[in-house]
């Protein structure tokens, strides 16, 4: 595990890995390209999340940066997006079946199922030092057109991932956003027993 850059920022309120709470999402990347082998594993995590029925709803649609499909997915992204992560080595837009596939009915669980490989995919980046950073700044509707997306799947996110740069190279405005964020106490997230405020 590499060392951690959260150590003295986060604190759990109860024990848990260590691993869960030193991964985040930074904006900062290097534009070094990826190894195949790298890349193959990250989509390999993802692979093995859990699903409803095992129907593994998810699909990613990428482009490797310095390849003939870069420019499809970088020119999906909010101009706010694209400042930093033209910098990123790969971009993934995040799909998502609506249907099962053995019934064609519908599989009420596919975007949470969809998130349990994205978080597979980020645990995976964490773990080889490489950054994976969600966005739902994007084009949906033309990430539909442009990508051929069939109707049957819902567009969820993009993610960029990349080598971890150093915050300098981000514009101004971005280097001051470059840093780890708390989460919700514990009280406000669990309910026990019936819904409450």
């Amino acid at each position: 595990m590499q060392e951690s850059e959260t150590e003295l920022t986060r604190r759990a309120t109860h024990p848990i890995n260590p691993f869960i709470l030193n991964r985040w999402s930074p904006r900062s990347m290097t534009g070094e390209e990826l190894k195949n082998e790298d890349i193959m594993s990250l989509f390999e995590a993802a692979r093995w999340a859990p699903s409803s029925f095992n129907n593994q709803p998810w699909r990613f649609i990428y482009a490797k940066r310095n390849t003939e499909h870069w420019d499809r997915l970088f020119n999906l992204l909010a101009e706010g997006n694209k400042t930093w992560a033209k910098n990123s080595a790969l971009l993934v837009v995040v799909i998502s079946r609506k249907n099962f596939e053995y019934s064609e009915k519908p599989a009420r669980t596919y975007q949470f199922d969809a998130g349990s490989a994205w978080e597979n995919l980020a645990l995976e980046a964490y773990s080889r030092g490489i950054v994976a950073h969600g966005m739902q700044g994007f084009d949906y509707e033309k990430a539909r057109v442009d990508l051929g997306i069939p109707t049957d799947f819902e567009v969820m996110a993009m993610i960029a991932i990349g080598k971890k740069g150093t915050k300098e190279i981000l514009p101004p405005e971005l280097q001051e956003k470059e840093k780890l964020s708390d989460r919700k106490p514990l009280k406000d997230i669990i309910m026990e027993g019936i819904y409450r405020k």
